[in-house]
């Protein structure tokens, strides 16, 4: 079946980029298109994945440059953001969607393998594409992930979709406001992913990249199931979907978490380092979005994993 995707919006215009991709390209899966970008030619290659679709892929801006100058960087635009399609329907902002749309973005760059690099929800993608397809994935970098260990897993509580109790704090975090004032969220939201002082430009681009998309689309998203095994992954009963990817995967792994993160836990980067069997790179200070506050930093410690990896893909 055909999906039903709405026009991508006129893209505002960007600051200069420190550096321009040299090969650009769409993938079509079911009539949603997804605008993906390579940097680069060394090796191996270091897929930078998708976010939570409030922002696309110029979340890495801060990354692109510098890794390209050591490895093939490959991007893309999540669903629901930039230049990718905004599909309307329930479903399309799966996890596994965003899983095919990697996949299918590695094929179109003629990319057999990739060392894979998430922040945040990205890094939920990042345990779904090793997990059901082991053999495209080199190693792993999770940022800030936010990955449920805890407690099985389910969609929005009810406040989401009632009308918000009142209109401060985390109580925007809710359908009605977000239709109301889409941008007070995000400047909100924003101000907690980027929570160290003198952070005003990355919260400014973070707003502006969340402006690109809409309410509507967001809140088919939060429905749509987050962590979504394949029916060939057995997920245990009262378990959360996370744990069962975990026990199918066995790549290297380099967890990067703020011990200021608001947004996910730093103990949740303790526990799953530990429960894959990686390494941890705890940083004082950092909030949710260490790779836009402090991106040397998180830049030298993408690169000696990598390098650490020893593989070409």
């Amino acid at each position: 079946m055909t999906a039903v995707a709405t026009p991508t919006p006129t893209i505002r215009a960007e600051q200069t980029r420190a550096q321009y991709p040299d090969e650009t390209g769409f993938v079509d899966r079911d009539g949603v298109r997804i605008a993906w970008e390579r940097y680069g030619v060394g090796s191996p290659t270091i897929l930078l994945l998708p976010t939570w679709s409030i922002i696309h892929s110029r979340h890495w801006k801060g990354q692109i440059a510098y890794l390209a100058r050591h490895f093939r960087v490959v991007t893309f635009d999540g669903r629901g953001n930039g230049r990718s399609d905004r599909p309307q329907r329930p479903g399309a902002y799966a996890g596994r969607e965003f899983v095919a749309d990697a996949i299918a973005v590695l094929d179109a760059s003629g990319t057999a393998a990739a060392v894979l690099a998430g922040m945040s929800m990205g890094a939920g993608y990042a345990l779904q594409i090793a997990a059901s397809h082991p053999g495209r994935v080199v190693g792993l970098v999770l940022i800030g992930p936010t990955v449920n260990l805890t407690k099985r897993d389910s969609g929005p509580g009810p406040a989401f979709d009632a009308a918000p109790a009142t209109d401060e704090g985390w109580d925007r975090y809710n359908a009605a406001f977000w239709r109301r004032d889409w941008p007070g969220f995000a400047r909100f939201f924003f101000g907690q992913v980027c929570n160290e002082p003198h952070s005003t430009k990355p919260i400014e681009d973070m707003v502006g990249w969340a402006m690109e998309t809409d309410p509507e689309t967001m809140v088919i998203l939060e429905h749509d199931p987050y962590i979504d095994p394949p029916a060939d992954i057995d997920v245990r009963a009262g378990e959360p979907a996370a744990l069962a990817l975990i026990r199918r995967i066995d790549r290297p792994t380099l967890v990067i978490h703020g011990a200021n993160d608001v947004i996910s836990p730093p103990g949740t980067g303790r526990r799953l380092a530990a429960l894959l069997g990686g390494r941890l790179e705890a940083l004082d200070g950092a909030g949710h979005a260490p790779m836009a506050r402090d991106p040397v930093k998180v830049n030298l410690l993408i690169r000696d994993f990598v390098r650490s990896l020893g593989q070409a893909a």
